[in-house]
């Protein structure tokens, strides 16, 4: 085990002056997969993004990104979840094939944004106190927003899309913070792929609520 840490750990390249492990390698073309395949609303994007999950937890721990490394381990055990219920969204979606896309409701807005808020602060005061982090408040907000986002992604809430921009967008300058060049900018195509995927699910929905839409209008 020892020996594939450290093989994992092990520079693979240079990029902007700082050296790229293999288990950064690991987690760029796991990341990308795993956010492709969520906009292309593939089931197959939960494990793909388990495995990146775990290449996470070992990159971000030895970067010093604690708050980070615990969401990873969040985000594997949420990713369960979200399998399950994509597919069982599309045993029980005869019609449409998958779950149905839907917007998030006002209420939900409400707690979630809240519960941001609160969690964020709350993160930020342990990792200030109880750890050696240099960046307590940006990792605090990125690990309890990515909760919120992935929830969202989990029940496929249309604005879940909107938070994960935001958290792309805090995350960039934060890798490269801390010499992770490789994955700010795989981070950079994240932020592509949720504009991507946002454009993909409201077109998606859109075509699906056409035809009915039509079909009310066919005189009886």
């Amino acid at each position: 085990m020892d020996a594939v840490l450290d093989w994992m750990n092990a520079p693979a390249a240079q990029l902007l002056g700082a050296p790229v492990s293999w288990i950064e390698v690991i987690g760029f073309v796991t990341g990308a997969a795993c956010v492709y395949g969520v906009a292309r609303q593939r089931a197959w994007n939960w494990p793909v993004g388990i495995a990146n999950n775990i290449a996470f937890m070992i990159l971000f721990l030895g970067a010093g990104l604690y708050g980070e490394t615990v969401l990873q381990a969040v985000f594997a055990a949420v990713a369960v979840y979200g399998w399950y219920n994509w597919v069982r969204g599309a045993e029980d979606t005869e019609v449409t094939g998958d779950l149905p896309i839907r917007d998030a409701s006002r209420n939900e807005v409400a707690v979630g944004l809240g519960a941001v808020a609160l969690a964020t602060i709350g993160i930020a005061v342990i990792l200030t106190h109880g750890t050696d982090s240099q960046v307590p408040w940006p990792d605090a907000f990125v690990l309890a927003a990515s909760l919120l986002a992935t929830y969202g992604q989990a029940r496929k809430i249309l604005q879940h899309w909107y938070v994960w921009i935001v958290i792309d967008l805090v995350s960039i300058p934060l890798y490269v913070s801390r010499g992770l060049n490789l994955t700010a900018i795989l981070y950079i195509g994240f932020t592509a792929l949720c504009v991507y995927g946002l454009v993909d699910w409201k077109r998606s929905r859109t075509d699906r609520t056409t035809p009915a839409a039509e079909t009310e209008k066919v005189p009886a």
